[in-house]
């Protein structure tokens, strides 16, 4: 479960872009606040000792100790809840239904922290009183709030045991399903399994992965820096999920931040800022050399605010003027007309849960092309000066959870809007071999049921590794 400023299930308003696919319902509030100042770091993934581990003393971690302790008293009050819960959270999700989430791991102990970053902590528990596991990750405001909390079951369930069983799985998420299984350990995609890999597909917040890559490409050529400042505006604002467009305007944050913000927290402001910063001809350009199979399909690259401009305003005449033009056409529309408008209320967006064109006007790769965006994302950050971009694709794993006795390093990156479902992992073993698994599941004609879904998806994925490792 997820409570706080990222996604609903079918059933509430669904935000286009989504970052983290956890395997229960989702409660959202808009939060506030941002990305917290200090660099990220990849999650120190140790075995879960047998003894309860201490949280750190970080604005996160004090949060969580907090939280734990409270587990064992439930239910919380109100006044808990608004003690310790940011307002835009607390506001849209009750303490009724806070309590009903929190159910589900009574009295849990920490056996280990796999992320300690001073505004997030993601913690392996277990329940006191039948031993269930999960992974508990809290995200803080800038004053120590609460805004967003992610409970994610140990995915316990017997996996699939064959490539077969791992085809049934996803194609039983959507109507139309792409796989790819591929080994990259060799800095390129080495195909292990797929289900059409090669054809092109909506992919909402995954294609977040490009704006990283140009801005990694930007760093290594010495034009823009991880710790440089980069402004917010009222123009770069964009809607949740995200943190970053209910700071004040004028707000300094660092490039890295906004990094990391975008990947692991999925913030649209700050993928906005990000491609102001690079300009869309820089992250255009780098589409075709990561080995995108149609480029022309993301130009123009849209900013988040855009898509959600030509979704929710007008609609659907706004769309149809912007997918009757060439190119040119387009670019036109988009800075006489679409860059004009006020940002969509954010009801607008709550109310938006029917696929509106999914197969027209979204960003779109196949399972092929993100398998080497992500090659060429390891490449990059291989490089002097290039960690970081490890560490912002190492601070979610979406509750993955692979076995840290096999598996150094998870790097994931998701996305959805109605009707659209993707997600992008790579992990490492402890002996330096890389895989890439990519699912991307689509109906563009009804929202998907994620809250079946994607447990079933995370387990295939899961398995998928373990076959992959094994060959």
């Amino acid at each position: 479960m997820e409570l706080g400023s990222r996604e609903r299930r079918p059933g509430r308003p669904a935000w286009p872009f989504r970052v983290a696919l956890s395997t229960a319902v989702v409660l959202l509030a808009v939060a506030c606040g941002s990305p917290g100042a200090s660099a990220p770091a990849g999650p120190a993934a140790t075995a879960a000792p047998a003894t309860a581990v201490v949280p750190p003393g970080t604005p996160a971690g004090v949060q969580l100790r907090w939280l734990i302790a409270a587990m064992a008293r439930l239910p919380l009050s109100g006044a808990q809840v608004r003690a310790h819960f940011d307002a835009a959270f607390w506001a849209q999700v009750s303490p009724a239904m806070l309590n009903q989430a929190l159910q589900a791991l009574v009295s849990p102990r920490v056996l280990s922290i796999r992320v300690g970053e001073l505004n997030t902590v993601v913690a392996d528990v277990a329940a006191g009183d039948t031993g269930a596991r999960a992974q508990v990750l809290v995200t803080v405001d800038r004053r120590g709030l609460i805004s967003w909390l992610r409970i994610s079951p140990d995915l316990a369930a017997p996996p699939p045991a064959t490539w077969a069983s791992v085809d049934a799985a996803v194609q039983s998420a959507a109507p139309q399903v792409r796989l790819l299984v591929a080994d990259v350990t060799g800095g390129s995609c080495q195909p292990v399994h797929g289900l059409d890999p090669g054809t092109p597909a909506p992919l909402a917040a995954a294609v977040k992965l490009y704006v990283l890559d140009a801005l990694g490409q930007a760093v290594a050529a010495g034009t823009v820096h991880w710790n440089q400042p980069v402004t917010l505006t009222k123009r770069l604002k964009s809607l949740p999920p995200g943190e970053l467009q209910d700071e004040p305007d004028g707000t300094a944050v660092s490039v890295l931040d906004t990094a990391a913000a975008m990947i692991s927290l999925s913030d649209n402001t700050a993928t906005d800022m990000l491609i102001n910063l690079l300009g869309r001809p820089a992250v255009e350009a780098e589409l075709t050399p990561t080995g995108m199979t149609d480029p022309n399909s993301d130009r123009p690259f849209l900013t988040t605010r855009e898509i959600f401009t030509l979704k929710l305003t007008q609609w659907p005449a706004l769309a149809e003027r912007y997918l009757a033009a060439d190119q040119a056409g387009r670019r036109t529309l988009l800075a006489s007309t679409v860059d004009r408008a006020p940002l969509p209320a954010v009801a607008a967006a709550g109310a938006w849960i029917a696929p509106r064109a999914v197969t027209s006007l979204e960003y779109f790769a196949s399972a092929s092309d993100l398998c080497r965006i992500s090659a060429s994302l390891a490449a990059l950050a291989r490089r002097p000066g290039l960690a970081p971009i490890g560490q912002v694709l190492s601070l979610n794993d979406d509750g993955l959870q692979l076995d840290p006795a096999q598996w150094r390093a998870t790097w994931f990156k998701g996305g959805s809007e109605p009707g659209v479902l993707t997600l992008a992992f790579l992990a490492t073993t402890r002996t330096g071999h890389s895989y890439v698994v990519t699912v991307l599941a689509e109906n563009p004609s009804q929202p998907l049921d994620q809250a079946t879904a994607i447990p079933v998806i995370l387990t295939a994925v899961k398995e998928a590794f373990t076959l992959a490792a094994r060959r």
